[in-house]
């Protein structure tokens, strides 16, 4: 990643960390629960960023109750109190689900509640975003964000303010489990040894917690945080990707131990996707959990701990939270890859568009890229069935950043400005790779790039792969010069040269049709195509026979009736051409 996008997002990702380590220390300082409450509102207000934020909880009726707010409130609306079912809130309480409205007071989707409409109103408030907060699959509450003019909200918004919501629930819950142990502390003295013990263990997993944020300020990745959570909570640690993939791998087994079996591991991990908390399953005497990493509805992947003891519910829980945190870690790690792409894009794009100049600007934007600019002597166009512009440019920024290239969608092409010494056998690597990562057939035209005019490559690469389609390639690799025989088709510089063969061969046939809307070309291509046979050329053209004869008598009143002689070769080619010219125009340059 270049020093510029590292700069541009660096501000945004240590005001999400240190939010995320505030929170952590709610999470592990077992203060009462009105302290963790404010300290939850205080940092989502930060790291969210709307007008206010605040909290509810549902109290023994079932109404929602502000427990806790940050921004400029009112204390009406701090005492308000909403309804079972009505507003977002209610929504949120019945789906388990994020929900929001870009105007409250306009949204028809929600059951509304006059009262609480009327507090709304005086208030000022006009986007909602609600999240719910579960513990143990039941909820308990909901964390609001609220702005005072019409807005919508992101997925990316969305999906962070869902994971912190799910450390506020722990840190409730956390919150909760201590008063509990506090009043059976003076209640039940008996119970002293019980109490120390759970102490013991949450300060463990304060320990755990601090131990895996102070990874992630620290910007570890994966495997360094695998490699912690082994070395805090003993056995082994495996993270793995959406796709099941392996991200990371921390800690060792012991010598009598072996690798569990797949459908094992495939068994404990649809379990926990499945009911949204850590799943623990027994095999050879060791025992495997899982803990799903989600950001909102999102699947990220897993975090599977395996080892010989019967996990304890803070084991479960500091697993849970590993989950959470490598979680908030793959999005932040996706946002800055978004990032990175969505400027090799931008880049792409201005230097297809002003060559062959290059400003002093685009030039430092390169190098800071770590990018020769004057090695991108390559160019390679894109194209795969039933797969979109945006899907192959994905795929084609892993190539970019490995080639010390550029990628993007120009003009609705998928597009890479690389540094090559063999045109041809770059763009059947760039083929292969494509074909193998989609599974389905792809195409890849390749040009060379000479004087900084990416733009010439552009426009003959994309005529190019239009001939290539016509001419029935579907699943290939291969620079223009494998195209050199129909280099007249779509070279633009050569279009002098074509127009005057083609007015010297078919001219009349060619005004013929534009002025009378005929398809008298197209009909000699295909009679061409067919060998003379009348019946297959109107099968082709889905005409008559009686309606094809017609045509053929006009070509010849046209061009003369000696267009049927033996030597017929220079009228063949000029149909092939113009056909060719017509697929090459046809595309979007």
């Amino acid at each position: 990643m270049s020093d510029r996008v590292n700069a541009n997002i660096r501000p945004g990702r240590e005001r999400e960390l240190a939010s995320l380590y505030a929170t952590a220390r709610s999470l592990t300082a077992l203060g009462d629960v009105d302290d963790v409450l404010d300290s939850i509102v205080r940092h989502a207000h930060d790291l969210i960023g709307t007008d206010f934020t605040y909290l509810s909880l549902l109290d023994d009726a079932g109404e929602l109750s502000i427990r806790a707010s940050e921004g400029t409130i009112s204390a009406a609306f701090r005492s308000a109190h909403i309804p079972p079912g009505t507003g977002i809130g209610g929504k949120v309480i019945e789906s388990h689900a994020a929900h929001w409205v870009g105007d409250y007071l306009r949204a028809h989707n929600v059951q509304h509640d006059p009262a609480f409409d009327a507090v709304v109103g005086n208030e000022g408030l006009v986007a909602l975003l609600g999240v719910p907060l579960l513990v143990r699959e039941r909820v308990i509450g909901a964390l609001f964000a609220a702005h005072r003019s019409e807005r919508r909200f992101r997925a990316d918004e969305i999906a962070l303010l869902s994971a912190f919501a799910d450390h506020a629930a722990i840190a409730l819950d956390n919150a909760r489990l201590y008063e509990e142990s506090r009043r059976a502390l003076a209640e039940l003295r008996s119970a002293y040894r019980t109490i120390e013990e759970q102490v013991a263990v949450m300060e463990r997993a304060q320990s755990l917690h601090e131990a895996l944020t102070g990874v992630v300020l620290a910007g570890g990745g994966p495997q360094v945080v695998a490699s912690e959570l082994a070395a805090q909570m003993g056995g082994k640690v495996v993270i793995l990707d959406r796709n099941g993939d392996l991200l990371a791998r921390g800690g060792t087994h012991e010598s009598s131990g072996k690798e569990p079996e797949g459908g094992v591991l495939a068994e404990v991990i649809e379990r926990a996707r499945s009911t949204g908390r850590a799943a623990t399953t027994t095999e050879g005497g060791r025992r495997h959990s899982a803990a799903t990493i989600r950001a909102g509805d999102s699947v990220l992947g897993t975090v599977l701990w395996s080892q010989h003891q019967k996990p304890s519910a803070m084991d479960v829980r500091g697993l849970e939270l590993a989950s959470h945190v490598v979680g908030l870690l793959i999005l932040k790690d996706t946002a800055a890859a978004d990032a990175a792409e969505r400027l090799s894009g931008e880049l792409l794009t201005e230097l297809i568009v002003a060559s062959p100049h290059v400003s002093v600007t685009q030039r430092t934007r390169v190098r800071s890229r770590g990018i020769d600019l004057n090695a991108l002597n390559v160019l390679v166009i894109a194209e795969a069935h039933n797969a979109s512009a945006r899907e192959l440019v994905r795929h084609l920024h892993v190539i970019a950043r490995q080639e010390a290239g550029l990628a993007g969608e120009h003009l609705g092409h998928a597009t890479l400005i690389a540094a090559a010494q063999d045109a041809e056998g770059f763009a059947r690597t760039v083929q292969q790779r494509l074909r193998t990562e989609l599974g389905r057939p792809v195409m890849a035209i390749c040009e060379r790039v000479t004087g900084h005019d990416w733009a010439r490559a552009f426009s003959r690469a994309t005529r190019c792969m239009a001939v290539a389609r016509h001419l029935g390639w579907s699943d290939n690799g291969a620079a223009t010069d494998r195209f050199a025989l129909y280099a007249l088709a779509f070279d633009v510089d050569r279009k002098v040269e074509l127009d005057r063969f083609l007015a010297d061969s078919i001219g009349p046939l060619l005004a013929y049709d534009a002025s009378r809307s005929t398809e008298l070309v197209a009909t000699l291509d295909a009679y061409f195509q067919n060998d003379g046979n009348l019946r297959r050329t109107a099968d082709g053209l889905q005409v008559h026979l009686n309606t094809l004869i017609k045509r053929l008598d006009r070509i010849s009143t046209v061009l003369g009736d000696d267009w049927r002689a033996t030597d017929d070769l220079p009228l063949r080619l000029a149909v092939r051409l113009e056909r060719l010219r017509q697929a090459a125009q046809s595309c979007r340059v």
